[in-house]
């Protein structure tokens, strides 16, 4: 009996618990003191320098071999950045606010860019850097919108010409003026960059089948693929606050794992960052990450590069470390 009534009061204790503590839980919930699940990670998933200096000196420095310059493709849906992003590039490595590209400030579905341009970064008064940019039309929902993914794969070839207008009912031909018949290893693409918002709910399907579509003919073409990932301080209040919170965030995260899966780019070769659109003056959280988007462009495009020509490569750098030691030797007279 005297066991019996042990057991019994044990049991009491432990149901009293039970009551007091869910009694607790609820009490908290109701007046708010229960604290919500942190949005951050407590370890960065990715590490990263900050400070630009070092991803600076490296684009001043960057000289391509066998071509003049590195060329970069820019393409993805109407108003992610990718304009905004060419002229956050040339704010980030010449030091001061910088527009080479036009963009617009008004919201609308159809594309702001219409025709194929390159964009040139300036360096000093009258030289610019080896590496270039193309912005042409966004993707747009549906057929006969938008650019068509045919012209983006000649694009990558070589065959559009500076100044052409995409015409979103009809491919360019071979017949156009606007067909280039002999590309040059410069006018061909060597770095294709996919540009994503991360403010955007979802990617609709008609579009991922025309990204698909781009990403497939660069795969049988060779050249190198990477994504951005633009407007994080829009999608985020932890990166709005602070942008070191880029590789913490969990809802960022989880965001470049859904289009990594989406459009088959793999996290390794997505890089999330923040375009200038209000600010007068840089910025060196901002600039970090465009930095180290902008080198890693340069290293994928650079081992395209060599592999497409394989047995000049060794002559042309050899070459180049000649001029340059030349070059760096004093003129006696």
């Amino acid at each position: 009996m005297q066991n019996y009534n042990s057991r019994r009061r044990r049991m009491d204790k432990a149901l009293l618990h039970i009551f007091l503590s869910s009694v607790l839980f609820w009490f908290r919930r109701v007046h708010g003191t229960e604290q919500p699940p942190s949005t951050t990670l407590s370890v960065p998933w990715r590490q990263i320098s900050w400070g630009k200096e070092t991803d600076l000196q490296y684009v001043q420095n960057y000289k391509p071999v066998n071509v003049k310059i590195l060329r970069v493709l820019m393409y993805g849906q109407v108003g992610v950045g990718k304009s905004s992003f060419i002229n956050s590039v040339s704010s980030a490595v010449r030091g001061r606010m910088s527009s080479p590209a036009l963009v617009s400030a008004a919201t609308s579905d159809s594309s702001f860019t219409t025709t194929y341009e390159t964009h040139k970064i300036r360096r000093g008064i009258s030289n610019s850097y080896p590496f270039v940019f193309n912005d042409i039309m966004g993707l747009e929902e549906g057929m006969g919108r938008g650019v068509r993914p045919e012209d983006i794969k000649l694009a990558m070839m070589g065959h559009v010409k500076e100044g052409y207008k995409f015409n979103p009912s009809s491919a360019l031909s071979k017949q156009d003026a606007g067909y280039n018949q002999s590309p040059s290893p410069g006018d061909q693409v060597h770095v294709l960059v996919l540009v994503m918002s991360a403010n955007v709910a979802e990617i609709k399907e008609s579009v991922l089948q025309k990204m698909r579509s781009v990403r497939e003919a660069a795969r049988d073409l060779g050249i190198p693929q990477m994504a951005i990932v633009t407007h994080i301080d829009k999608a985020c209040a932890a990166t709005e606050n602070d942008l070191k919170n880029v590789y913490s965030s969990k809802h960022l995260k989880k965001k470049m794992e859904d289009f990594s899966s989406a459009v088959g780019i793999p996290m390794s070769s997505i890089f999330p960052l923040k375009n200038y659109s209000e600010e007068i003056y840089i910025n060196d959280d901002v600039d970090t990450l465009i930095l180290s988007a902008l080198t890693h462009m340069i290293h994928i495009g650079d081992d395209f590069i060599e592999k497409m020509f394989p047995q000049n490569w060794l002559w042309n750098w050899t070459s180049r470390k000649i001029e340059e030691f030349l070059a760096e030797m004093p003129v006696f007279t």
